[in-house]
C-alpha cells in the first residue's frame, strides 16, 4: 500500500511539473507568427487535433519570410503538453521585400529552432547559398536525439531585383 502511495504521489508530481512546463509563457520577439490552424480530429471534451500554420522571418536577411505548417496534438496529452508531436513538418519561404543580409552565415546554419516533444525531438529551420544560382535554400527538419530518419522539407527562394535595387549574391555572405 505504502508503495502505491509512493507511486500515485510521483506521478501526481509528474503530471503537476509537465502542466508548469506548458503554462504559457509571454511571447519573444523571435518566436513564430501563428498565422491561423484547421481542425484535423475533432474531439468532444478536449482540444482537437489541428495543423498550424507559422510564419517567421529570417533573422539574418531581411525580405526573406517562411511558413511552416506542423501538426498539433489535441486531447488530454496534447492540453498537458506530454504528447508527441509527428515530425511532418511542410515549409515555403519567399522574398518578401529588397534583401539585406546583416552578417555572414556558415552553410546550414540555424535560423529558427523549437523543441517537439519533453525531451527527443526537435524541429530546426537551417539556411544554406546556391551559389552558382544565388539561391538561399531553407530546410526543415524533424529529428529524435535517440533514433535517426528525420523527416525533412526544403524551399528555395532565387534571389531577385526588388524595384530598382539590383539583388545582392549570397556568395558573398556565405563564411
Amino acid at each position: 500500500m505504502m508503495l502505491r502511495t509512493r507511486t500515485m504521489q510521483s506521478g501526481m508530481a509528474l503530471l503537476a511539473a509537465a502542466v508548469l512546463a506548458t503554462a504559457s509563457r509571454p511571447a519573444r520577439a523571435d518566436d513564430p507568427d501563428r498565422i491561423f490552424d484547421k481542425s484535423t480530429v475533432w474531439r468532444p471534451l478536449t482540444p482537437n487535433d489541428k495543423l498550424v500554420v507559422y510564419g517567421i522571418d529570417d533573422p539574418n536577411v531581411s525580405g526573406i519570410a517562411c511558413w511552416y505548417t506542423q501538426p498539433e496534438k489535441g486531447g488530454i496529452k496534447g492540453t498537458l503538453g506530454l504528447a508527441e508531436d509527428v515530425s511532418d513538418i511542410s515549409l515555403a519561404c519567399r522574398q518578401t521585400g529588397p534583401v539585406q543580409f546583416k552578417e555572414k552565415f556558415k552553410q546550414g546554419e540555424v535560423v529558427f529552432s523549437e523543441r517537439r516533444s519533453l525531451i527527443f525531438k526537435s524541429m530546426q529551420i537551417v539556411r544554406g547559398c546556391d551559389v552558382k544560382r544565388n539561391t538561399l535554400i531553407y530546410m526543415v527538419y524533424s529529428d529524435r536525439v535517440i533514433q535517426g530518419s528525420p523527416k525533412n522539407s526544403t524551399s528555395a527562394v532565387p534571389l531577385m531585383p526588388w524595384g530598382t535595387e539590383p539583388p545582392q549574391k549570397c556568395a558573398e555572405f556565405v563564411k
